[in-house]
């Protein structure tokens, strides 16, 4: 395929990059403004107390929902400048053209490095379709990077050693891994929407140049769309967890997980699944289950449950997959995690 060349103004790059931070300052304000502007709304305009359930479950939950769609529309725009880069072709030899044990291997060692959270489950997702990557190497992807995170690493490094650490970023790179290859075996791509299919059939159509006010473009047409599809989910999403956030007591939590009985790991997967937070606020969480008995390999595997099992990571990707999938995609993962999690009592 041959392309034209395009040629460029100075005029029209200095708009570009006028255009582009404005909107990254319009975006970082916004940004840092919802954890005030949340505390403020709950404790000072609706006078809740800060220390009962219902303040705690509300400011959650006007913290979270701006800061969820401003990721995830930040996150798309992001991606889909990068994706411009990669024709589907590109990208489909980079991933696609490996044999599926190693793109899933290649998938998750990414994912690793890579600082993506559940918010861009979906627009990931969609890329990874429309270069026509496996299925089950796209989810290698989408699991190696929110599980295995970078700031669980240092904790677990400081808390407990390299050998933990070790041990906690191979388990989850073995999950990631061992996962994305039995999806990718179960042959369930009929059970992603249609709508993706459609996305990708419009992004094979011709491979050109483009401009950087083409690629802003379609990137801002990009993040409109996905965001409109996705949005009423995430706020669902986050009501729940923000309920069960702000109601689910701390001392049920660690009576349940600092039994040494076999079902402990299980329940705490369980627990872990509807609640919502990333590692950084799971750190005081573990810490306190620790100090009060709670087995680390329980542990573990609730906070892994809690990263990788996510509530709003499972409604946003039920816009773009099917249930019968979904479910088994979440169902492969929390056996996993549970394997994992016995590994840890057991070696420990």
């Amino acid at each position: 395929m041959t392309t034209l060349p395009v040629h460029t103004h100075p005029q029209s790059n200095r708009q570009t990059i006028f255009f582009i931070s404005v909107l990254t300052i319009i975006w970082l304000i916004a940004y840092n403004l919802i954890q005030p502007l949340a505390n403020w709304v709950s404790y000072s305009a609706l006078h809740l107390r800060q220390d009962s359930q219902l303040g705690e479950a509300v400011a959650f939950f006007l913290y979270d929902v701006p800061k969820i769609l401003l990721l995830l529309s930040g996150m798309i725009f992001i991606i889909s400048i990068i994706r411009s880069f990669f024709s589907p072709e590109r990208t489909r030899a980079l991933l696609g053209g490996k044999r599926e044990g190693v793109g899933n291997i290649f998938a998750a060692l990414l994912g690793i490095v890579t600082p993506f959270c559940s918010c861009s489950a979906v627009p990931l997702f969609i890329g990874f379709v429309e270069a026509g990557i496996p299925l089950g190497v796209t989810f290698s992807f989408l699991i190696a990077a929110p599980t295995i995170n970078e700031i669980a690493i240092i904790m677990l490094f400081g808390l407990f050693g390299w050998r933990v650490a070790g041990i906690y970023i191979l388990s989850g790179l073995t999950i990631a891994i061992v996962a994305g290859w039995i999806m990718g075996k179960l042959k369930m791509e009929q059970h992603v929407e249609d709508f993706v299919w459609k996305v990708q059939r419009k992004g094979n159509v011709i491979e050109e140049k483009l401009t950087w006010s083409d690629r802003i473009s379609q990137a801002l047409t990009s993040t409109r769309e996905i965001v409109g599809k996705v949005w009423l989910y995430v706020i669902v999403g986050i009501a729940i967890g923000a309920g069960i956030h702000g109601y689910v007591p701390e001392t049920a939590l660690i009576s349940i997980m600092g039994r040494q009985a076999w079902w402990s790991v299980p329940a705490a997967v369980l627990l872990g699944i509807p609640l919502y937070s990333n590692a950084a606020g799971m750190i005081p969480i573990v810490s306190a289950l620790l100090e009060k008995g709670a087995s680390l390999g329980t542990v573990l595997a609730f906070m892994m449950s809690v990263i990788g099992l996510s509530l709003p990571e499972a409604v946003i990707l039920r816009r773009v997959l099917k249930l019968p999938l979904l479910i088994t995609f979440f169902s492969v993962i929390a056996v996993a995690i549970m394997l994992t999690g016995f590994l840890f009592n057991w070696i420990l």
